[in-house]
């Protein structure tokens, strides 16, 4: 079964990233492990430059676009604030003079004088994505060269500046990215987050493993100001849905390597209403459809728990049918294990490992209906995704 060869290769892309020793600390370039190799075949490295790159730490700006007052927020946001890194600024950017998140921020700027806070409170839309249209709105205001682009419902320990920057210090590296650990509350949020932990990230590794990843993860993306203003600025992806996609494709486009770091994020996730899941799922959904067509159609060839099921009833039930549901499932379960709790140490994937089936019977429900729409609701607007993945209102 196709399913099956992908589940073990998933396993195998999983354990060879997450296999090096100290992983978060290990954020190695492809300078440093050229420099290993040389070593191997016996030649002797330039140590310095290895010891540059681990001390790499510039000047930063972290840009957060925040709309709405997410759960946790002050947590969230007061951990970027402890950051062990010699000099960082921080930007908080809405929309909306009167957003409740604002009071939040206020109390931020308080209780850590010692951190360069800035909010930036602007309407002006570049586009119909509003979160794009919030970053350009700050980026004026970005005193140093190397932007981190950070989503309001993260928390990070405080090396989380220092592990994700270094790979910058190779001048092909044009981006830098991150997996995420979902922190939830509530049944629907542990549906939602045993499908990012258990499948999802499991295929960001897989396509790391296969060819290196040309895309970016909407939680953090770290690049410099020049790369930024060569792929188009925030001009060129204003109206897609899939900003973070569209970065990294942009980047990886002009040349640039997308590295994904070693660094984990934990993400915090309130979906609370099987609707706002729905809604949530089918606008990935519709990202990765109008982004790379034929690897969303080849996602059938993926969905084992779902095949094994069809073919057990072609079968008429028979033992090679269920042969192929045992074979399967077990695989499936083998790789939502390795991936979501050896790996991400996901606390919600150890515990609700037993969801993963109906997990991906949601998930193939929602791949079959994304084939026959592209409406949507984001934050209260009705819109739709057109066949370049970019959005326009629905106005009907």
């Amino acid at each position: 079964m196709p399913a099956t060869v992908y589940y073990w290769f998933g396993i195998y892309a999983a354990i060879a990233f997450f296999s090096n020793p100290d992983p978060r600390y290990n954020c190695l370039t492809d300078l440093e492990k050229d420099l290993k190799e040389d070593l191997d075949r016996g030649n002797q490295p330039l140590n310095s430059q290895i010891d540059s790159q681990r001390d790499y730490q510039p000047p930063l700006t972290i840009l957060k676009p925040v709309c709405g007052l997410d759960p946790y927020a002050y947590q969230n946001f007061a951990s970027f604030c402890t950051q062990n890194y010699p000099q960082y600024q921080m930007i908080f950017t809405v929309r909306d003079r009167h957003d409740p998140v604002i009071g939040v921020i206020d109390q931020i700027i308080l209780d850590f004088p010692s951190v360069d806070i800035e909010i930036v409170q602007s309407d002006r839309l570049i586009g119909t994505n509003y979160k794009i249209s919030n970053l350009a709105n700050a980026l004026p205001y970005a005193k140093y060269d190397v932007l981190v682009l950070a989503d309001s419902d993260v928390r990070v320990d405080p090396e989380y500046l220092r592990i994700l920057v270094a790979p910058l210090s190779d001048a092909q590296v044009g981006a830098v990215t991150c997996l995420y650990r979902p922190i939830m509350q509530g049944w629907v949020a542990t549906l939602e987050a045993v499908g990012i932990s258990t499948d999802y990230l499991a295929s960001v590794l897989v396509a790391n493993q296969l060819e290196g990843i040309k895309f970016a993860l909407g939680t953090t993306i770290a690049l410099r100001k020049n790369v930024l203003t060569e792929i188009g600025g925030f001009v060129a992806i204003a109206d897609y849905l899939a900003d973070d996609y569209q970065i990294g494709y942009l980047v990886s486009k002009s040349g640039y390597k997308v590295v994904l770091s070693h660094y984990i994020i934990d993400h915090q996730i309130s979906t609370n209403k099987f609707s706002d899941l729905l809604d949530r799922q089918l606008r990935w959904a519709y990202c990765t459809k109008v982004s790379r067509t034929w690897g969303y159609l080849g996602l059938f060839f993926t969905q084992g728990t779902v095949t094994s099921l069809i073919f057990l009833v072609i079968s008429n039930g028979s033992i090679w049918g269920w042969l192929g549901v045992a074979i399967a499932w077990v695989g499936r379960l083998l790789l939502a294990w390795v991936v979501g709790v050896w790996g991400l140490k996901d606390p919600s994937a150890s515990k609700f490992l037993w969801l993963v089936p109906v997990r991906d019977l949601l998930s193939f429900g929602i791949w079959v209906y994304s084939w026959f729409s592209n409406s949507m609701n984001w934050r209260g607007q009705k819109l739709k995704l057109s066949n370049e993945g970019k959005l326009i209102f629905d106005d009907l």
